[in-house]
């Protein structure tokens, strides 16, 4: 999963870029309006941390046009602001959640997660596919009961693919919300740890579908099919 964290302060935004990628996200890090607005309308994310108070142009401005140009990640709002006509600007110019500084880490984490389950139609923390469990509290991954080793990077795309389980994802989805922007997207990775996951989970944990992608599905519903 790629997130956007748009953070003028810059200790603040260093910490919160090195502990979500450590929770095993992409991230990207912009330090004022422009280039956070900028980054959000050209390139694709799961979410956004967006602070306020933002030089050039805030945060605010920045919500409402992504909101005109439809971008509809969410957003988690940070602010220093603590007063309720700051909460309800925020939330009526299309915030997602909010939270106030000072806050914890680990609030922050999970209000991400959060977000990412509700924007893909998920009201547990514990995504399913057949004897395939993932837990995006913990990071663990099982199959029939028995726990499976994964790389962060064999992570990352496997939650993506089970976030959003029966759907088609192309490679070049897959790119752009499990890499930063930094990324060689001329890369064949995406094609060998698709391999490395069908070791480890079972030959038919993933479908590639030609020409298209790669799809994720519950056995039985692939049987109806």
């Amino acid at each position: 999963m790629r997130i956007l964290i748009v953070e003028d302060e810059p200790s603040l935004g260093r910490q919160l870029r090195s502990t979500l990628e450590g929770a095993g996200y992409a991230v990207d890090l912009a330090t004022d309006g422009v280039d956070g607005h900028f980054l959000g309308e050209t390139e694709s994310y799961d979410a956004v941390v967006l602070d306020l108070g933002l030089p050039e142009m805030d945060g605010l401005t920045i919500l409402n046009k992504w909101r005109k140009q439809d971008r509809d990640m969410p957003v988690l709002v940070l602010t220093a602001r603590d007063s309720w006509s700051d909460k309800v600007a925020g939330l009526d110019a299309g915030a997602d959640d909010y939270l106030a500084k000072p806050f914890q880490t680990e609030e922050l984490i999970a209000r991400l997660r959060a977000l990412i389950r509700r924007s893909a139609g998920h009201a547990s923390s514990v995504l399913e596919a057949g004897e395939i469990r993932l837990d995006t509290r913990s990071g663990k991954v099982t199959r029939d009961g028995e726990p499976v080793k994964l790389t962060a990077q064999e992570y990352k795309l496997l939650s993506y693919l089970m976030h959003h389980k029966g759907k088609v994802v192309s490679r070049t989805e897959l790119i752009e919300h499990i890499y930063d922007q930094d990324f060689d997207r001329d890369s064949n990775t995406i094609e060998v740890f698709v391999t490395r996951i069908r070791k480890k989970l079972g030959a038919e944990t993933i479908t590639t579908i030609r020409g298209l992608g790669y799809s994720l599905e519950d056995p039985e519903e692939r049987v109806g099919d």
